[in-house]
């Protein structure tokens, strides 16, 4: 035998956290099954055509606002049969996972103590707190900026200690592009090439007016 494997290399999907001033990697959460479905709304940013001004009715003003919805599983029952060689599934279960996930929807708690200081030093006006750069990464066309705006866990099964050992994520994001961003700012590059790779592969789509019944325009 020769130990090749006729089966494809699974890539899995995940999000990755990123500092947003120096860009570097802080954090990679690997999603550990990929989700069935991956549900994607784009509403179109366009300028409203009432009124009198009909030049205004082709005109879209932004890029689309796109959300992103995926139900994620997570489990860790196969990891407890091999305590040994799992030692932090063993002694925490989901845990952090499930904290991973949850610091992207928190400040942090060095965050929170300087602004608590600024309050008590008296100053009137405390800056909100900026979090990470978080990116969707659904395969290499689908590199994206987004916000995390919906995040709910259902725990489904406990080890005796009552560490989660099996659970639900739901996730809602929406994307953020350079109107959120700005040109400048490394997400708004990454929106960028995002929307470039859109647009390369529109253009492997070539329709022909033939398919719909039709030799020509009215």
């Amino acid at each position: 035998m020769s130990g090749f494997s006729g089966s494809p290399r699974l890539i899995k999907g995940g999000i990755v956290v990123l500092d947003p001033g120096s860009g570097v990697i802080q954090r990679v959460i690997v999603l550990q099954y990929n989700p069935d479905s991956l549900t994607r709304t784009l509403q179109v940013q366009a300028t409203s055509a009432e009124g009198s001004d009909r030049s205004e009715a082709l005109r879209i003003k932004a890029p689309a606002t796109e959300t992103l919805k995926l139900d994620a599983e997570i489990d860790v029952t196969d990891q407890l049969e091999f305590p040994e060689q799992n030692q932090t599934a063993t002694q925490l279960g989901l845990h952090p996972q499930l904290a991973a996930l949850e610091t992207l929807v928190h400040p942090t708690s060095a965050q929170l103590e300087a602004n608590n200081a600024m309050a008590q030093a008296g100053q009137l006006e405390i800056i909100p707190m900026e979090a990470p750069l978080t990116l969707f990464a659904w395969s290499r066309s689908r590199i994206v900026p987004v916000r995390v705006t919906e995040f709910s866990i259902t725990e489904e099964a406990f080890d005796p200690a009552l560490n989660p050992i099996r659970a639900k994520v739901s996730l809602g994001m929406r994307v953020l592009s350079v109107y959120d961003l700005g040109f400048g700012h490394r997400g708004g590059s990454l929106f960028m090439g995002y929307l470039r790779t859109k647009e390369q592969l529109a253009a492997q789509s070539r329709g022909q007016l033939g398919q719909l019944g039709m030799t020509g325009l009215p």
